[in-house]
């Protein structure tokens, strides 16, 4: 189906984009965001492993050759993506930190045309930079504006795991079950962030109680703000994700994933209170632009470029 691709990549970043603002809750309930990520990793890998048991055992097979492919995928594109975002922003303000992970598409796209010599279609690179200046405003980079080296690295490793998501998402082959790679992938970082999120420690009451983020904010249970974080956000985001990078490309689905944050922030605004600015909305404008212009690329003619080069527009040749 022609918008396939991008029908799942939307739903895709309305799932994610609850991530942040359900995480609020278990922080307001009094865990860390390090613990909130393990824990939601853990409920969200194990649910699927458990499903796939029963209704799908052949998905979670996972043939020799492709052991390092899964550990790969689930410490850089799962764990990686995670952890350097959370100890970036320890060091940077929130809105330059996911500025940098943003710049994820860009990074995917110089990979495809560097590394993999394939030339994308025009429309991928605009879309990306596009995209990268309207998440700029949105995030007010500008306010509270310091940088710091290691925050810097940080976020730009998160990045680079982050572009290695979507890189994996798309080039594995027909051995390899996508739902399979996404419970192995979230189990694997979970075992991966045990030494850092120390559960030993996890102050497990906490699911068990309700919980206000701030003044304004909806009262809901830690329990259903969880269960909605590791159902919607997690199983079904991944999911999605990954299909719709098999059918759109890395680089086009990187972008379009970049509507994550426009989502976040109309979550937050619904859930926590959290106003837009007219600012803020002008830039949401903006990355919905970039989005639209990069999946555009997916309806154009492939062709071959002179040298070898190939420009690759769509799932069904992936870059």
């Amino acid at each position: 189906m022609r918008y396939a691709g991008p029908a799942l990549a939307f739903g895709s970043s309305a799932c994610f984009a609850f991530s942040g603002p359900m995480a609020r809750y278990l922080v307001a309930a009094g865990l860390t965001p390090i613990e909130a990520v393990w824990a939601r990793m853990t409920a969200a890998g194990l649910l699927l492993l458990a499903v796939l048991a029963v209704v799908r055992p052949g998905a979670l097979r996972i043939p020799r050759s492709r052991w390092p492919f899964f550990a790969l995928y689930a410490v850089m594109a799962v764990a990686g993506v995670q952890s350097l975002y959370f100890a970036a922003i320890t060091r940077l303000p929130v809105g330059v930190a996911l500025l940098l992970v943003y710049v994820a598409p860009v990074m995917v796209a110089a990979w495809v045309r560097l590394i993999r010599k394939i030339r994308l279609p025009r429309a991928a690179y605009a879309g990306a930079l596009v995209a990268l200046a309207g998440l700029g405003i949105v995030a007010e980079v500008w306010h509270d504006l310091r940088l710091d080296a290691l925050g810097l690295a940080l976020g730009l490793l998160a990045a680079a795991c982050s572009a290695g998501y979507f890189l994996m998402n798309d080039s594995f082959g027909d051995d390899v079950d996508p739902l399979g790679l996404v419970a192995w992938g979230m189990a694997g970082a979970a075992l991966v962030l045990v030494p850092v999120a120390r559960p030993w420690e996890l102050r497990w009451a906490a699911f068990t109680e309700s919980a206000t983020p701030a003044p304004g904010a909806l009262t809901l249970p830690v329990p259903l703000a969880f269960l909605w974080m590791v159902v919607v956000a997690s199983v079904v985001a991944y999911i999605l994700g990954v299909n719709a990078v098999r059918r759109l490309s890395a680089a086009v689905g990187a972008t379009v994933a970049s509507l994550e944050v426009i989502g976040g922030a109309v979550a937050a605004w619904g859930l926590l209170g959290e106003g837009l600015d007219g600012f803020q909305i002008a830039g949401g404008v903006i990355v919905l632009s970039g989005a639209l212009l990069a999946q555009t690329a997916t309806r154009r003619t492939p062709t071959t470029a002179q040298d070898g080069d190939k420009e690759v527009t769509s799932g069904a040749m992936k870059c």
